[in-house]
């Protein structure tokens, strides 16, 4: 094996544990803000919905959408959507209206109670996005390289999904 060969082996093996770490990150990540979320609705005693159903109301915001509209645009990653938009219509976060156009299509859209659980989220988003600016851990040019990063993985991803076979 030459001395080329060996070091293209290991920067191969750094640049894989780089990833195995970008992907247990990007997990502890999505763990964490349900724990954060959950944290803060303890705190206001909001107990009746889950961190994924109010980060649903909150990526909804004032778009009127249906099911199908909530994967394709990335508000919603779970496979039990049809059963977090029931409880969210049955607890009056949303409303829900059929299409007019395809009957089966449903429209949903947030309520005056599904609006305040986003402005809670949006409060504390906000100050969680001030405190890692003041507090020097991330400014913005860091938040743009971070966000562009993760935006190129995810196309990766996504044409790994359509295009595999």
């Amino acid at each position: 094996m030459s001395m080329q060969q060996n070091v293209l082996d290991g920067s191969q093996k750094a640049f894989m544990l780089g990833y195995l770490e970008n992907l247990a990150l990007v997990e502890r990540l999505h763990r964490l803000l349900l724990d954060v979320v959950k944290d803060e609705f303890e705190r206001l005693n909001l107990l009746e919905i889950n961190p994924v159903q109010a980060l649903l109301l909150f990526n909804i915001g004032e778009n009127e959408v249906t099911a199908g509209e909530l994967k394709s645009r990335g508000y919603y990653q779970g496979s039990n959507v049809s059963y977090n938009l029931k409880k969210l219509v049955e607890l009056g976060y949303m409303h829900h209206q059929r299409s007019e156009i395809d009957r089966r299509s449903v429209r949903v859209k947030l309520t005056e109670k599904g609006r305040r659980v986003r402005s809670v989220l949006n409060e504390l988003f906000g100050r969680h996005a001030e405190g890692l600016e003041r507090r020097g851990l991330i400014g913005a040019s860091g938040m743009e390289d971070i966000n562009a990063s993760l935006k190129r993985m995810e196309r990766y991803w996504t044409e790994q999904i359509r295009y595999i076979y």
